[in-house]
């Protein structure tokens, strides 16, 4: 009797810096028999139906945020998931009320992640256990990683990059001010700078401006 092969699920990466996006798909590119990733372009919208939309939340809003609903509601995306460090209690509960079928932790290991995605397209909603604050995933990748920053560190430059304030970072990481201004000053010292104007430059002249808008794509904009 001949065994009947399953289909990849189809996977499209939802993130504005392109460095993120690679990362995660060279990750999970040892596994393209089980999750296929539809458009690695991201310039690019993808126009086909895909399995499963992953929001990765690097400098993004997080499922807190009204619009993340039209994800879930954009018929080209069948389930949506949150691929995030912050497991906020109310930001768990926010996703699953406006329609993510999964929120799922950066710290999980290539192997765990694709489960989990088979598992949110065999029709689950899946939660990654609240584990203490661990280390990312080997293979993801993020700006300013190369210069030493950690990934809350890249994301808070980033967030400043675009112009927000340290309450506005605060608010949108679900970080505390206080631990913000630490994040600044261990930023500060890793790439040399000694104020907030000459931290925006080195963030603008080393890719922490977003490279497209693929998430304002997915919402139904240009």
């Amino acid at each position: 009797m001949t065994s009947v092969t399953k289909p990849p699920i189809l996977i499209a990466l939802v993130n504005d810096y392109d460095v993120v996006t690679t990362g995660l798909a060279h990750m999970l590119d040892q596994y393209r028999e089980r999750v296929l990733i539809a458009e690695i372009d991201t310039n690019l919208g993808v126009d086909d139906r895909v399995d499963i939309v992953l929001y990765d939340t690097f400098a993004q809003p997080e499922s807190d945020v009204e619009e993340l609903r039209t994800l879930a509601e954009n018929p080209r995306a069948r389930r949506v998931v949150v691929y995030t460090w912050n497991f906020h209690p109310a930001l768990i509960e926010r996703a699953r009320e406006q329609g993510m079928s999964g929120y799922l932790s950066k710290t999980l290991p290539a192997a765990d992640l694709v489960e989990a995605l088979e598992a949110v397209h065999a029709g689950r909603v899946v939660v990654s256990e609240q584990a203490p604050r661990a280390r990312t995933a080997p293979g993801l990748n993020w700006p300013g990683r190369g210069e030493g920053l950690t990934d809350r560190e890249a994301e808070v430059l980033a967030l400043i990059t675009q112009g927000m304030s340290n309450a506005q970072v605060a608010g949108l990481t679900y970080l505390s001010p206080n631990t913000i201004k630490s994040y600044i000053r261990s930023i500060y010292r890793k790439i040399g700078v000694a104020s907030r104007t000459q931290a925006v430059l080195w963030g603008v002249q080393h890719g922490f401006t977003p490279d497209h808008h693929r998430v304002e794509h997915w919402q139904g904009g240009p």
